[in-house]
């Protein structure tokens, strides 16, 4: 499998389709790609009386394409993987949810706008055989939660007795409070990954993407 012909049909004058069609097709060289691209551009068009979207119909190799948010890793027995927009689309949609979640508790939120997302994301994409991305994607949604109570205790008086709460001495959690630094660049410091582990998030029941897809696997 070295290379990728990807078309995409439309619906034309003559024909009724409930939406676009997408195909691919691989086959053993670049040359063989294009003629075979010409040759279904050419029947679809003349035969079928269809439209070839010929923006997002090329000749490629897997890794350079995408299909149905998923791609392909480069090596000689390619992996199925999540692709790069379908991540960012992602983070998109949590920023939203996000900034929708300002002032919320964190357990409410997790429960009603991370999860339902998170579990929706990780069924569509489980048969991705690379889980790099989905471990990243937890560490980052763990980051933007804390980013997030930093945020929301505002005050430096509020966050230094919020780290004391959470087992930090107080001299270092007075100097942590008083950083002067952002909440994004706090979100990852060591004074809140300490404060705020994974399995405190874990507690609260937030759906780790690399989990669910490993006990979806087991399931199946």
């Amino acid at each position: 499998m070295r290379r990728e012909l990807h078309v995409r049909f439309c619906e034309g004058g003559e024909v009724q389709s409930l939406s676009a069609t997408r195909r691919n097709i691989h086959v053993g060289s670049r040359r063989a790609g294009q003629r075979v691209l010409e040759s279904i551009a050419s029947f679809v068009q003349r035969r079928l009386k269809l439209k070839v979207n010929r923006d997002k119909s090329a000749v490629a190799r897997p890794w350079e394409r995408k299909f149905l948010g998923y791609s392909m890793t480069h090596h000689i027995k390619p992996r199925l993987k999540v692709a790069r927009p379908s991540v960012m689309r992602l983070k998109e949609k949590l920023k939203e949810a996000f900034h929708r979640g300002r002032g919320r508790k964190l357990d409410r939120f997790i429960e009603q706008e991370l999860n339902p997302i998170l579990r929706g994301w990780g069924n569509y994409f489980q048969l991705a055989e690379v889980e790099g991305k989905f471990e990243e994607l937890d560490q980052w949604v763990r980051r933007k939660l804390r980013q997030m109570l930093w945020r929301q205790w505002k005050r430096n008086y509020t966050r230094a007795a919020r780290l004391i709460r959470r087992g930090l001495h107080k001299e270092r959690a007075l100097k942590s409070a008083g950083n002067g630094r952002g909440p994004w660049w706090n979100s990852r410091a060591s004074h809140m990954n300490e404060a705020f582990p994974k399995r405190y998030f874990d507690q609260l029941g937030l759906v780790s993407l690399l989990n669910h897809r490993r006990r979806v696997l087991n399931t199946a």
